[in-house]
């Protein structure tokens, strides 16, 4: 059964992110969400793969990518990835980087007025 997906927009906060890492992680492994800890070792103690992280890094763009335009989490940041907390901290970083992108700019004009 896939992972509640969210189709509202907006912000997301940090807990969020990490329930929404937490959960497609848990069903791309197969294993109750409860045994992911944020301190768990995603290769030593869940056993994920290098193709397990892949699906979870494109799981994460697509369900978040529909909220936050301009997401994109970089393969090689995955090598970064040790624990679940890791991978939220880089996302994390990615949907600040995100938002910074889609903010709207101020013009000149707009700052005079």
């Amino acid at each position: 059964m896939p992972a509640e997906t969210h189709s509202h927009r907006g912000p997301v906060d940090r807990a969020e992110l990490e329930r929404i890492v937490r959960e497609q992680l848990a069903e791309i492994l197969e294993v109750d969400p409860d045994v992911i800890t944020n301190e768990a070792r995603l290769r030593d103690d869940l056993d994920a793969d290098d193709y397990a992280l892949l699906e979870l890094a494109e799981a994460v763009e697509g369900e978040l990518g529909d909220r936050m335009v301009g997401l994109v989490i970089d393969d090689e940041d995955l090598i970064d990835w040790h624990t679940l907390r890791d991978a939220v901290e880089c996302i994390a970083a990615g949907l600040d980087a995100a938002t910074i992108v889609d903010a709207p700019k101020t013009t000149d004009t707009e700052v005079r007025s």
